[in-house]
């Protein structure tokens, strides 16, 4: 596991690169959708709230793995078809890591906006009503009182929803990415050498996972300072 020319030290820590990149691309197309879904959800529209709870329902049910087979199938099979009207012949695969950022995304946005949701309920609506009888608009009502307690009170929501992200990026292995699950199976086989490759891996997620806590962390105490909290 050294970094000379003949080990593998360098490439699981590109891999575990990779895994953080596809895994911090999923968090925030997750977070676009999440938004999404969380303003239907709190919609007066009972047409945007279905589609919403449907939407929520469906990414929390089926099996994440499922849904990167889906995506990746197919994603390819239209490829595949659009190749075929331009004279192209036989199978045309998705990129693996804009599948697999779509494919986390996807099912993260489910949970954040859930997250976000709670953290717009858990607002007092005696500001909002304050800041309307001082006349606010709605986009200054949401940028000076909405918004910036709405970060505060998700961000722990949010903390829980990255870790699920980072666990569900070595799922994306499966449809050829090489993040770090696929470099310690490659590894692994290469060494005969299984334990010390899946050892090093689950070392590298600790780290990962630890890092990327204390950040969070940092970003709570930043959002809370000057609130007191019982």
């Amino acid at each position: 596991m050294g970094f000379s020319p003949e080990g593998w030290g360098a490439l699981m820590l590109s891999a575990a690169l990779m895994s953080v990149a596809v895994a911090a691309s999923g968090f925030l197309v997750g977070l676009m959708f999440g938004s999404a879904v969380c303003w239907a959800r709190l919609s007066k529209y009972a047409s945007a709230r279905l589609l919403a709870d449907a939407y929520a329902t469906v990414l929390r049910g089926v099996p994440d793995l499922l849904v990167i087979y889906l995506l990746y199938f197919g994603g390819s099979s239209v490829l595949s078809h659009f190749a075929a009207m331009f004279g192209s012949q036989g199978f045309v695969s998705a990129p693996t890591f804009a599948t697999g950022a779509l494919a986390i995304g996807c099912v993260s946005g489910a949970y954040q906006s859930e997250v976000l949701r709670g953290a717009f309920l858990a607002i007092h609506s005696g500001q909002m009503e304050a800041g309307r009888a001082y006349g606010m608009s709605s986009s200054l009502l949401l940028r000076r009182i909405i918004a910036p307690q709405l970060v505060r009170y998700a961000i722990p929501g949010m903390e829980n929803v990255w870790q699920l992200v980072l666990k569900e990026s070595a799922l994306i292995s499966v449809i050829g990415l090489v993040e770090l699950m696929r470099q310690s199976a490659v590894g692994s086989g290469s060494t005969h050498q299984p334990f010390y490759f899946y050892a090093t891996a689950a070392l590298l997620y600790l780290a990962i996972s630890s890092v990327t806590s204390w950040g969070f962390r940092r970003v709570e105490a930043h959002a809370f300072r000057g609130v007191r909290r019982a």
